[in-house]
């Protein structure tokens, strides 16, 4: 049975990033901290195509990544800190910077895997399966 019902269209960033049901922007997606619900509570959207893999995490490592050595390699050149300065200075700034991009990041790729249809891939053998 298909669903039937229309919604207008929401912006798969801004549902995204806030957490929001791609299909109506209103009912959560998460729950937990990253725990993908089951469906929404709005709208009743099954939340079972949601899997964003390993997508975000590499987001997350680029970002944090280029944010992080960046300043690591600013201060080093500047200051000259002895080794314990960067860890107390890097460690916990990349820990925090990672958790709190992580959770909006996996939303947007949610939202968007739900706004393009996207599905796990399937090889196209050439027969017609009816």
């Amino acid at each position: 049975m298909e669903d039937k019902a229309h919604f207008p269209p929401v912006n798969p960033v801004s549902a995204g990033l806030s957490g929001k049901c791609p299909r109506c922007g209103q009912g959560k997606l998460f729950d937990g901290f990253l725990s993908v619900k089951k469906s929404c509570m709005a709208c009743g959207l099954d939340y079972s195509f949601a899997d964003s893999g390993d997508g975000p995490a590499v987001f997350v490592i680029m970002i944090v990544g280029f944010i992080v050595v960046g300043l690591v390699l600013f201060v080093e050149l500047s200051y000259q800190p002895p080794i314990w300065v960067h860890l107390v200075l890097w460690l916990p700034l990349t820990i925090l910077l990672a958790g709190g991009v992580l959770r909006p990041l996996k939303g947007l790729m949610i939202a968007l895997q739900f706004r393009h249809k996207a599905a796990e891939g399937q090889l196209d053998t050439g027969k017609d399966d009816n």
